[in-house]
């Protein structure tokens, strides 16, 4: 069958096409041309500015729109020569070489790729294509969503809300708080994920200048390398490589990406439940289905397709992270493969990012469950109650408590305001202790 959207193997460029498909700008093999297109170009007119040889102006520009108008074609024609090459990176070399012919530079094409290894260009063009998909694509997209989450969590600042801890009804708390703990954890991980630099390799067969020392010992090519990858592709150089980048930069972002999948999921989970405790309803949707046999169902489908997602993308994520850290000696070929898999779980994540939004845009707060809750909850006040008592020097606060409330499924006020009157304490505590209701009793009001 002929690739489109129905018969694809993968439901990144199947059945989610439409919503991930401008990921195709970083991580398709035509967007790694490209990349890798950009890299060659940019070193050889950089070896031009420092006065290796002279370029023409017009091969210049030439080369400045190759970069500028890559197109389908360009890469067909990569595609063909690497048929013959079986090797993608000379392929593409011979590509620009070509190009420079047809603007009268055949006697400079011998300095494209002039002194390195295919890697110089992979971990060179893979990064910048990740950095740029990080900047453009996904630190953007998680940081609209937690804004979003900031924004719900004002509106619901005041609505006070049963907790629950092990599941069981616990100390009430604040419904807009709950959503700032989250806010809160995302903030906490993007700033640990800013710091980890963009990694770059660029050091010639094993790393150390090898050829281009050969060839112009007199030179400082360390200087010469730095120069080239920190001020012309805005990467950091590692100083001391193999054939290949170290990859742990990059495993970082992998796990930092990993950790804030899995706040995310965390979130997803308490969303549903939530729904299910029937604190939210869903906005209905004209001619939408919940259930191909129950007709009332209206299903939390997109916290659930969000985890379905987030959990591939992380799985993925954290085989990359262990994986492309350890080569066998100076060099293996398991990365090369392995790195051309990076946009799958960025694709998983982008989906899920955007999965979570749409849920949050469906949901319709329930109050009156909320507050319902509440009332048939007295017995979370014990604690209130116990730790006023201990304050008054009440013996034993914490068992009399206890004693009242514990599998007692008949708490309400009105027991527990009989319970006050019993309490050989001052009328004003007496007093201070009966204005305690599962709807007050909610804690200093936090900030946000």
């Amino acid at each position: 069958m002929e690739l489109n959207s129905l018969t694809a193997i993968s439901p990144i460029d199947g059945r989610y096409r439409k919503q991930l498909q401008h990921l195709d700008e970083y991580f398709s093999e035509f967007a790694l041309m490209k990349y890798r297109v950009m890299i060659e170009v940019e070193y050889f007119l950089f070896l031009a500015d420092k006065k290796f040889f002279s370029v023409s102006s017009q091969a210049r520009n030439a080369l400045r729109k190759l970069i500028e108008e890559f197109s389908i074609e360009d890469a067909n024609e990569i595609k063909a020569t690497e048929a013959i090459t079986n090797h993608d990176v000379k392929a593409v070399e011979y590509f620009v070489k070509k190009r420079l012919e047809g603007v009268k530079g055949e006697q400079l094409k011998e300095w494209v790729h002039f002194g390195l290894t295919s890697q110089d260009i992979n971990n060179t063009s893979i990064p910048l294509s990740w950095k740029h998909a990080v900047e453009f694509e996904y630190l953007p997209a998680l940081l609209n969503l937690n804004r979003q989450l900031e924004v719900l969590a004002g509106d619901w600042k005041d609505i006070t809300m049963l907790a629950r801890t092990h599941g069981q009804p616990a100390s009430p708390t604040v419904l807009g708080k709950e959503i700032m703990v989250f806010v809160e954890r995302i903030e906490n991980q993007v700033e640990l994920f800013i710091q980890v630099p963009f990694s770059a390799k660029f050091g010639g067969a094993t790393g150390n200048f090898n050829a281009h020392f050969a060839a112009f010992p007199g030179k400082d090519w360390v200087k010469f390398g730095n120069d080239f990858v920190e001020g012309v592709l805005g990467l950091q150089r590692q100083q001391y490589t193999t054939q290949v980048e170290h990859y742990d930069n990059l495993a970082a972002h992998f796990d930092a990406m990993r950790r804030i999948n899995t706040i995310l999921v965390d979130f997803c989970r308490d969303m549903w439940t939530y729904i299910s405790m029937d604190y939210f309803k869903q906005k209905l949707r004209k001619g939408e289905v919940g259930s191909s046999a129950m007709p009332h169902k209206v299903n939390p489908i997109d916290f659930e397709n969000a985890e379905g997602n987030l959990g591939i993308a992380n799985a993925l994520f954290d085989h990359l992270a262990m994986k492309l850290p350890v080569s066998r000696l100076q060099r293996d070929l398991t990365d090369s493969t392995v790195l051309r898999n990076i946009g799958v779980p960025f694709a998983h994540t982008i989906l899920a990012l955007r999965s979570i939004e749409k849920g949050l845009g469906k949901l319709v707060l329930n109050a009156s469950k909320i507050s319902e809750d509440l009332d048939n909850n007295w017995a979370v006040v014990a604690e209130a109650i116990q730790t006023i008592l201990r304050r008054e020097n009440y013996p034993e606060p914490y068992e009399a408590l206890k004693e009242l409330t514990r599998g007692n499924a008949d708490i309400n006020k009105q027991s527990l305001h009989g319970f006050i009157d019993g309490l050989k304490v001052s009328s004003s505590v007496k007093k201070e202790l009966k204005k305690i209701s599962p709807h007050n009793y909610r804690g200093v009001n936090l900030k946000f």
